[in-house]
């Protein structure tokens, strides 16, 4: 069995979200999505506008995936591990990346493969975020 992990914050989901979880589901046997808590998300500088709880609901709900976890920190290769996960998908804006690069080297180490996939051109949630914030003012 081929078990695939990915991982994301998931708010205000949209088309690109349900393209990359379908297309990754396309690829594997399981699917285990990561939803990342509201404590990381804040690390990260960010602030969710849907609270954790319904965004891993949201998650697991999709057709597509076999089971949603809680992402508690950024280290993709000690979750994969963890799963048993022998894909790990991510959106190609990381591609080439030093630091992706380097990750490509410790994953591979550790026989799991990274797929990237197009990100769906003209949707994001920051932009989702932005067009609300302008809207409200």
């Amino acid at each position: 069995m081929i078990i695939g992990y990915t991982a994301g914050v998931y708010d205000l989901f949209h088309i690109g979200h349900l393209n990359l979880l379908k297309n990754a589901k396309g690829l594997c046997d399981k699917l285990i999505v990561g939803v990342t808590v509201d404590e990381l998300v804040t690390y990260k500088g960010k602030h969710a506008m849907i609270p954790f709880e319904d965004r891993i609901e949201i998650v697991r709900s999709i057709q597509y995936v076999d089971a949603a976890v809680p992402q508690y920190n950024m280290d993709k290769l000690e979750m994969c591990k963890k799963l048993g996960a022998s894909i790990l998908f991510v959106g190609d804006d990381w591609y080439g990346s030093e630091k992706w690069q380097a990750y490509e080297k410790e994953f591979q180490a550790a026989g799991i493969k990274i797929v990237y996939f197009p990100y769906t051109k003209g949707i994001s949630s920051t932009q989702i975020t932005k067009a609300l914030e302008a809207v409200r003012e």
